[in-house]
């Protein structure tokens, strides 16, 4: 099992490594000019050829790419185009502040929808069943933006029981004002949600229909005690795989739900990067995104293979 992990890890590596590279070339062949978007159209051409010396522009690509992951792997992110201060201070606030709502979104999820799941496998073809499957359709078929702005006209402007903005002030910790979490924690559970229960289900039929689950079924055992005693075990690792795979997942996917709720994390500061060119905090979001999944991805694979000893080599 260890040989299997440093191999995955070695994997990892490379594929951040490819990550690495086209972002950096993608960014960095985008259409229109970085000294006008941050100076604007009044600069003169001296300021611009300064600025363009200043990062480095003039200097081939190739190397700008090694000078950046080099300085990367040291910790060192640069300084912002758009604010004029040092990337990784602001990113660790950023990242921080999306862990945050990722992981209560998890949490709340996780429990949710493997019940739900289990639910429906145990009550397979019964109206509940159907049911279930039928709200979880219907929620994935919603945008998280649609999803975002119903949670705020009902609880925000009819109700007005909880926050329509998660805005936060600089260096505030979301945890100083618990309810700005409770709308957007609520849209990206519930985004997760069909993920979660359709995968629950479909594993839990799969070890319902297994010889050991049946014979446990045809000795007499009560079918909740054969759920969770001899099914669950093996029902519920797709659900352990994509539940890896959706940290990272979950962390790319709250741009949507922090631009709609104005909260301060990694996603709307990546929107921001975008909108203002500023290609240090796109090349930085963009591979903390992705080291958050594939790591998430190597957590789920080892999980998978210390619940299922088949799946070791």
């Amino acid at each position: 099992m260890i040989e299997l992990i440093i191999r995955r890890t070695g994997l990892l590596v490379l594929v951040l490594l490819a990550v690495s590279f086209m972002t950096f070339m993608i960014v960095n062949v985008l259409p229109g000019d970085v000294t006008a978007v941050v100076l604007g159209d009044t600069a003169s051409p001296q300021q611009a050829a300064l600025l363009r010396e200043r990062l480095g522009l003039n200097e081939p690509v190739l190397g700008r790419y090694i000078g950046w992951l080099a300085d990367m792997l040291r910790g060192n992110f640069g300084v912002s185009l758009l604010y004029n201060v040092p990337i990784a201070p602001m990113l660790a606030g950023r990242l921080l502040n999306s862990t945050i709502l990722a992981v209560l979104a998890l949490a709340v999820a996780i429990p949710v929808a493997m019940g739900l799941g289990v639910f429906a496998a145990m009550h397979r073809g019964s109206t509940a069943d159907r049911v279930i499957t039928a709200m979880t359709a219907v929620t994935f078929s919603v945008p998280e933006f649609v999803k975002g702005l119903a949670l705020i006209l009902i609880f925000g402007i009819w109700l007005q029981i909880l926050p329509g903005s998660s805005l936060l002030a600089p260096g505030q910790s979301p945890f100083s004002d618990p309810a700005i979490l409770v709308l957007p924690v609520a849209v990206v559970a519930i985004s997760m949600l069909p993920y979660f229960v359709q995968i629950t289900r479909a594993g839990m039929i799969d070890a319902f229909a297994s010889d050991y689950v049946r014979t446990a079924i045809l000795k007499g055992m009560p079918r909740h005690v054969v759920a969770l005693k001899h099914a669950l075990r093996n029902g519920i690792l797709p659900a352990v795989a994509v539940i890896g795979m959706t940290l990272g997942n979950a962390l790319g996917g709250l741009v949507v739900v922090e631009t709609v709720f104005s909260y301060s994390g990694i996603g709307q500061l990546m929107v921001s990067a975008i909108n203002a060119r500023d290609i240090p905090i796109i090349q930085s979001t963009v591979m903390i995104v992705a080291a958050t999944y594939a790591v998430g991805n190597l957590l789920a694979d080892v999980v998978s293979i210390a619940l299922n000893p088949r799946l070791r080599p």
